[in-house]
């Protein structure tokens, strides 16, 4: 299969690109820069140049693949209603030319009050990132269109070796910075987390296997509670380990404050996919965010 793989040089696509040509598909990825650029030819993946705003190259993209993982999303937290409007744009210009294709998108697993979120929950997300849930179901409902689409919802943590920009770093960074490894509240709230090599399996068994409109939850730790992860953070990096208020850490206060479990009993039932890279702590001790 010929896969258009948006996203392809970052934090996730850089597991997936090697997971799909292993599997014997050939792959184009969509680069902005020719850092990207050079990222992609490195693994072995085609490159078309482009970005999100750049709907006619999205279209050639996909016109030209036998399927699409999106995974590409601006993640400025200062601009992201301006984001959101781009990824919607997105979707409609690749699913526009994909009738009869399979086209996998990423997105978040929800949050649901007093226990942890299943795929039959729907994508809903409060705040400025409630348009992310309304992306999510226009790509859904694009199976009225003839495309096979599916939904990956990534859990907070996608961890691993190599990883600088996600919440997790974003955590350690900050600890760094203030001088203390912090939690919020009581730190009993929990945190689904996922190894990058278990995300990038599920993208690809979706392409291949997931029917249309299949919401799947790439989660391997179901909830990891935000006071471990300071605890072992603090031990790492030589920190005392303190309990803060959620404005004390900006956005990720907000974040760290609530409880958000989230479930792949179904997932896993449903396409034999199985979680086997390490977990959050396991990750954390092994000393890879500091």
């Amino acid at each position: 299969m010929r896969v258009f793989v948006t996203g392809a040089s970052g934090w996730i696509g850089r597991a997936l690109v090697p997971e799909l040509l292993d599997a014997g598909h050939q792959v184009v990825g969509l680069a902005r820069s020719d850092g990207s650029a050079g990222t992609v030819a490195a693994m072995g993946a085609d490159v078309l140049r482009g970005d999100l705003t750049d709907l006619e190259i999205l279209e050639k993209g996909a016109e030209s693949a036998d399927g699409v993982v999106h995974l590409a999303f601006g993640h400025d937290f200062g601009q992201f209603d301006a984001a959101i409007e781009t990824d919607a744009a997105a979707v409609e210009a690749m699913t526009a030319v994909s009738a009869g294709k399979p086209f996998v998108a990423a997105s978040g697993t929800p949050m649901v009050p007093g226990r942890p979120a299943t795929e039959r929950d729907d994508s809903v997300f409060a705040g400025p990132v409630a348009g992310r849930g309304d992306n999510a179901r226009a790509v859904l409902k694009t199976a009225e269109r003839g495309v096979r689409p599916s939904l990956v919802r990534l859990p907070r943590s996608v961890h691993g070796e190599g990883d600088v920009h996600g919440l997790i770093a974003r955590l350690v960074a900050l600890g760094r910075e203030k001088g203390i490894a912090a939690y919020v509240g009581d730190g009993t709230q929990r945190w689904p987390a996922v190894h990058v090599s278990d995300a990038a399996h599920l993208f690809r068994l979706a392409l291949e296997q997931a029917p249309a409109g299949a919401v799947l939850h790439a989660v391997g730790d179901e909830g990891v509670r935000i006071r471990d992860v300071a605890e072992v953070a603090g031990r790492r990096l030589g920190l005392p380990v303190k309990s803060v208020t959620a404005e004390e850490l900006g956005f990720l206060g907000g974040l760290l404050a609530l409880d958000q479990p989230a479930s792949s009993t179904l997932t896993q039932e449903s396409l034999g996919w199985r979680p086997t890279g390490p977990g959050l702590l396991e990750d954390l001790e092994k000393g890879y965010y500091g």
